[in-house]
């Protein structure tokens, strides 16, 4: 599919259009309160870092998000986050209050309209990506990836699923963590507690119509790891995992 990306940072006329376009998040992922903070963030002050992609007749098609942020700063010594994807976020957040020197750009998003999926846009988005932090004179980039595959198998551990290959060719058996291997990225370890999402039952009930009125684990589509269910004492929490994958640039 020919299409073209853009930063938002060149094409600001497509912020409307980029919020607009039908994806496929479940709809208890819209309520992380890292990002709840963090795309307004990044569309005001890195929307270089923002890319869309476009089809021929204009139509916004894909979207992805990205932050440069400080891995090697004092305190952080290079290792990726166990808390991941709200924890890169926050890191840059504070980095650039701080005025502190990014040294890595993470991806943070990659969303491709929902009629399109399965047209190689996705791939598309990382390439644009990854063009655009070597551009920028970035070595590397960094994925808290949620492996696509991972939700029809809520109870298995992160740590066996994001190692597990295909017989033959090795690569991955998750298909969006393939996607990046394919791309030149490299399977580095386990974000266990990526993304946080604590609501009341009530709010979990509306996002899945589930009843939530038992104390335990509760299977929820989309989700990569059963929600916690505290009933008893009103609340459940959903502690995502992600897998964060290395690109050398």
């Amino acid at each position: 599919m020919d299409v073209t990306t853009h930063s938002l940072a060149e094409r600001p006329d497509l912020m409307d259009a980029m919020w607009r376009m039908p994806h496929t998040w479940q709809p208890f992922m819209l309520h992380d309160p890292v990002s709840d903070v963090a795309y307004d963030w990044m569309v005001d002050e890195v929307p270089e870092y923002v890319r869309v992609a476009v089809d021929g007749a204009g139509r916004v098609v894909a979207r992805a998000f990205s932050v440069p942020f400080a891995l090697r700063a004092e305190g952080r010594g290079g290792a990726l986050p166990a808390k991941g994807w709200d924890q890169v976020l926050l890191w840059a957040m504070q980095d650039r209050r701080a005025g502190r020197t990014p040294d890595t750009v993470s991806a943070i998003e990659i969303s491709v309209a929902r009629d399109l999926l399965g047209h190689g846009l996705s791939s598309v988005m990382l390439g644009a990506m990854r063009d655009a932090a070597r551009e920028a004179g970035f070595a590397e980039v960094v994925a808290p990836v949620r492996p696509n595959g991972k939700h029809l198998e809520p109870h298995t551990p992160m740590a066996e699923y994001a190692f597990r290959t295909r017989p033959g060719d090795g690569l991955p058996h998750d298909p969006w963590l393939r996607v990046h291997v394919r791309a030149g990225g490299v399977v580095d370890s386990v974000a266990p507690a990526s993304m946080t999402i604590t609501d009341s039952v009530e709010r979990w009930r509306e996002w899945t119509g589930l009843p939530f009125d038992t104390d335990g684990p509760v299977e929820v589509a989309g989700a990569l790891a059963p929600v916690r269910c505290e009933a008893s004492q009103g609340y459940a929490v959903y502690v995502e995992p992600n897998v964060w994958v290395r690109h050398r640039l």
